[in-house]
């Protein structure tokens, strides 16, 4: 990740890179630098806490720049917090490195807190230590008591809604290895939700009142649809034909793939919804107001399985349902 220059030691780096940098936020009442962090959740709120781990060559290419690496790790976790309806608060960020590298760090400083301060968390401890690359992070968030979403409220007769569009970040990948060829104007965009997907935590807020189930999707649309079903202990017909994705991408891709790409690819960090059809007028303003757009590619059933069929009404077999860390 970069040659390696000057090399603070890990204090230096903590005080330089992540202490120094003021965060304005009144319920954290002690940050970074002691034995534990302190803040004070507000009454009338529940608190979510979620963890993501990153490893190198599994998660993230070696080389990636550390801008876009700092903004993943950190969109990947608020992304959960969007999918429950939760406000992101605070971040614990715990990183093992092979060195310190002060253009590096500086770099991935800088992304850091630009997006929390974008998002307004507050960065209040982790850890550091020596070896490969990996970094995990711990993000807190806060939901309205009892109101907090959840993939077990799905309803017989509900609406599949998504949000932006999926199957960009697989396309992406498998051009870098080089199984597809996408043409630039495509790879552009592609790379983009790869490197920066945008977490939605407006729409997701917005959906509190609305929604019955949702989660985000990271491992596959077919794979956390199906974690909805079985919390639920419904089932789902699935149009794959409505499912929003880059114009022209079915275009330059085998159908197989594509298929592959949409329903199983992962890596979208979209939000992945139910709500009652007589929600669909509220949902489209939550969408608009919030600046996302949604569509519905599905209805909840009570057949206990998950049908995904195409626009004439076949029934369309994947492979497989999504990503597996141990596969």
């Amino acid at each position: 990740m970069g040659e390696t220059a000057a090399m603070p030691g890990e204090f230096d780096f903590i005080r330089r890179h992540l202490q120094a940098v003021r965060q304005q936020d009144a319920d954290v009442l002690l940050g970074i630098g002691d034995d534990a962090a302190i803040v004070r959740p507000r009454a009338g709120f529940d608190l979510c806490y979620s963890s993501d781990m990153l490893l190198a060559g599994r998660h993230f290419f070696a080389d990636v720049a550390p801008e876009d690496l700092a903004h993943k790790m950190l969109a990947v976790n608020i992304s959960d917090m969007a999918a429950m309806g939760a406000v992101p608060r605070w971040v614990l960020l715990s990183a093992a490195l092979p060195h310190l590298e002060e253009n590096w760090l500086q770099r991935f400083s800088g992304s850091l807190f630009g997006m929390l301060k974008q998002y307004g968390i507050s960065l209040i401890g982790g850890d550091t230590t020596r070896g490969d690359w990996v970094f995990n992070v711990t993000i807190i968030g806060e939901v309205p008591q009892g109101q907090g979403l959840r993939r077990s409220g799905a309803q017989v007769d509900d609406d599949i809604w998504v949000s932006g569009r999926v199957g960009l970040a697989a396309a992406a990948l498998n051009h870098i290895w080089q199984r597809v060829r996408l043409p630039e104007n495509l790879l552009a965009d592609c790379e983009a939700a790869r490197l920066r997907p945008q977490p939605r935590v407006a729409l997701g807020q917005a959906l509190l009142p609305l929604a019955h189930a949702a989660q985000d999707i990271s491992d596959g649309l077919a794979q956390d649809l199906g974690h909805i079903l079985a919390a639920s202990k419904v089932g789902a017909l699935l149009e794959a034909d409505r499912i929003p994705t880059l114009p022209g991408l079915r275009d330059c891709l085998p159908e197989a793939l594509y298929d592959d790409f949409i329903l199983a690819g992962g890596d979208d960090y979209e939000l992945l919804f139910t709500a009652a059809p007589e929600r669909r007028p509220h949902i489209l303003a939550a969408a608009e107001h919030s600046r996302t757009p949604v569509a519905r590619i599905g209805r909840i059933t009570d057949t206990g399985y998950l049908k995904t069929v195409r626009a004439d009404g076949s029934e369309l077999k994947l492979a497989k349902q999504g990503y597996d860390h141990f596969a």
